[in-house]
């Protein structure tokens, strides 16, 4: 349903150079010059709001109209400039006060049209970013170098309100179909060093996806730093709780990175298989990490407890009951999962009637991704091989179907992609759609 309309930023561009360029038709200020100046002016300020059809929502709307200006403005630049220059050498009999009139009024029309649409787009695009809006910043006076940081600007923010708009008409059409309205509710648990939140949803943008096509979400609340088996008791705490909610018979259980290996525990050792309906694991060590291990080796004990100290410190603040750094980490090593699957090993039958699948990814290239992951992968892979910045490849593959995921180009999918940490449209991995079909495919299994 979203369609560009380049007739309108055309006839935008137009008006918008003409009005800076009336005042150099008239030898002397008039009424005349004014009237058509503001009446130009006028319409280009109005034509971007007619930029595209199709727009969904507010923000979007108004970050079109932005965006259109800007994407406007470096070719009225390109226009206005020399033709500025031209007519000096044709009005130098004018005088310097009439020239210089002109010049404040086309050079205050030009920072008006532009501030308007860079004011706009940094209020109300999300993917722009704090990087790309500080660098918009710094090259602000830099010739040739801002407009290249401005075509930048302009394609990140018409890709957001293009994808965006789709997204929204699709989900609109497929609202009467309900497809991830599975039989069971769906429990989504975090992995380590993060809780889940009210405000800041570990899981980004995917559970509102969710709960707009049908889905209801839980969350496991486990603490951010425990052990497995501590976790894995919260996680049959929340369990317990959401049956009591709903009056469903099981859950399904979502869970990323350690929170893969809590739930493994929650169902094999502490009684809760004939709850679960089926457990689905995102970038999940179940093999551990051999760099952790080395790290958790060759740190010297003072570093190991001053770090362990100051992050239990501020989890407990955050709302963690007895958050353990050092156990938490050690569990997520070769040696500690090695020890949990051993202790799981005998219990493995809880599984029979459980539907079980994992999910990998991994980054394409050491540079590619987001801080801090893009700067780990190299140290990451020494230990475990290709990875996704934290969790090597071959440790992802557990259950009785594994997907592994990858896009073309440089980035790849990190550890954090997978939950939409940076709330970040991925080129060639729609992460939201992902966990749609995850969803889907369960409802399709009457789960």
């Amino acid at each position: 349903m979203y369609k560009q309309r380049f007739a309108i930023k055309i006839l935008d561009g137009i008006f918008i150079t003409a009005a800076c360029l009336t005042p150099f038709l008239y030898e002397t200020v008039s009424y005349w010059f004014i009237a058509l100046t503001v009446v130009l002016t006028v319409l280009a300020f109005v034509f971007p709001a007619l930029y595209a059809s199709g727009v969904a929502g507010g923000r979007l709307k108004v970050c079109s109209y932005g965006t259109t200006i800007l994407s406007v403005f470096p070719f009225t630049l390109l226009v206005v400039v020399p033709a500025f220059i031209v007519s000096l050498f044709f009005n130098e009999d004018l005088g310097w006060t009439p020239i210089i009139t002109y010049a404040c009024v086309t050079i205050g029309l030009l920072n008006i049209y532009f501030w308007t649409g860079i004011i706009i787009v940094y209020l109300t695009s999300k993917q722009i970013g704090i990087g790309k809006r500080l660098l918009g910043i710094f090259c602000g006076m830099i010739p040739v170098a801002n407009l290249f940081v401005l075509s930048i600007i302009v394609k990140i923010s018409a890709r957001e309100i293009r994808e965006e708009s789709e997204r929204y008409w699709r989900n609109e059409a497929r609202i009467p179909n309900q497809i991830c309205k599975t039989k069971y509710p769906i429990l989504m648990v975090h992995g380590v060093f993060f809780r889940d939140s009210e405000h800041l949803n570990y899981w980004g943008r995917v559970p509102a996806e969710l709960i707009k096509n049908g889905a209801t979400i839980y969350y496991g609340g486990q603490e951010s730093a425990g052990d497995v088996p501590t976790c894995a008791l919260q996680i049959k705490k929340a369990i317990v709780q959401v049956l009591q909610e709903t009056g469903a018979e099981k859950v399904n259980i979502i869970a990323h990175s350690k929170g893969g290996l809590d739930s493994r525990y929650c169902i094999t050792m502490l009684g809760m298989a004939p709850y679960v309906a089926s457990l689905t694991t995102i970038n999940t060590p179940h093999r551990g990490c051999e760099f952790a291990e080395y790290l958790m080796n060759k740190a010297p004990e003072k570093l190991k407890n001053a770090v362990a100290a100051t992050y239990n410190k501020g989890a407990k603040a955050l709302g963690d009951i007895n958050p353990d750094f050092i156990r938490a980490v050690t569990d997520l090593t070769k040696d500690g999962v090695a020890r949990l699957n051993s202790t799981m090993a005998p219990m493995q039958s809880q599984f029979d009637g459980i539907y079980t699948q994992s999910f990998g990814s991994r980054l394409n290239h050491a540079t590619s991704g987001r801080f801090p992951l893009n700067m780990s992968y190299n140290f990451v892979k020494y230990f475990d091989g290709y990875n996704d910045g934290l969790v090597g490849e071959d440790s992802f593959k557990w259950g009785s179907e594994y997907h592994f995921l990858t896009n073309n180009g440089p980035r790849g999918i990190s550890h954090a992609d997978m939950i939409d940490l940076n709330r970040e449209n991925i080129d060639g991995f729609d992460i939201r759609e992902f966990y749609i079909n995850v969803v889907h495919g369960l409802k399709e299994r009457g789960l």
